[in-house]
């Protein structure tokens, strides 16, 4: 017999709805409501560690897809702004202050002199090297108390529901 589960705060939320609306099958409203619950408190935990390095979570975001792009750390603003989700005009906008920070610079692009080109600085390259590893440990640290086996498979589960979202139209 499996043990009974700790409720959590999505369980009155859906024990109200369930009451007041119980010709709703509001199951899936937990699934998404436990997402979202989650997300909101993993994203604190995560910016408390950017912040040491006086990073929000968007600046961490943009170091970190540079970096990741591989030498000479270098990426189109547009590659930037899709691999982020943001409008090219909230692009614009933390570029501006990371480049009046030091941590990126724009170069003109050789391939096409219509564009530019965002790259890392040293000083961006240096910062993102400590950041991101104080990240992962943060990571390790706030996902430790949990199985490896629950963690993989929830992982698995994520990434399907994620798949299944990206390739729904509208996405």
């Amino acid at each position: 017999m499996m043990a009974e589960r700790q409720l959590d705060a999505v369980d009155a939320i859906l024990a109200q709805w369930r009451r007041e609306r119980p010709d709703l099958d509001v199951g899936p409203m937990g699934t998404v409501g436990r997402i979202k619950r989650c997300a909101a408190l993993l994203h604190r935990r995560v910016e408390t560690v950017f912040a040491e390095y006086g990073l929000t979570y968007c600046e961490f975001d943009v170091l970190a897809t540079l970096r990741r792009a591989g030498a000479p750390y270098r990426l189109a603003p547009t590659t930037l702004f899709s691999t982020l989700m943001i409008t090219s005009g909230t692009m614009t906008h933390r570029l501006k202050g990371m480049e009046s920070r030091g941590l990126v610079t724009r170069l003109a692009n050789c391939e096409d002199a219509r564009s530019l080109l965002v790259e890392l600085t040293p000083a961006g390259l240096e910062l993102i090297e400590r950041a991101v590893t104080a990240h992962v440990a943060n990571l390790h640290r706030i996902m430790g108390s949990s199985a490896a086996a629950d963690l993989a498979l929830l992982d698995e589960r994520l990434s399907r529901l994620l798949i299944e979202l990206e390739a729904a139209p509208g996405a």
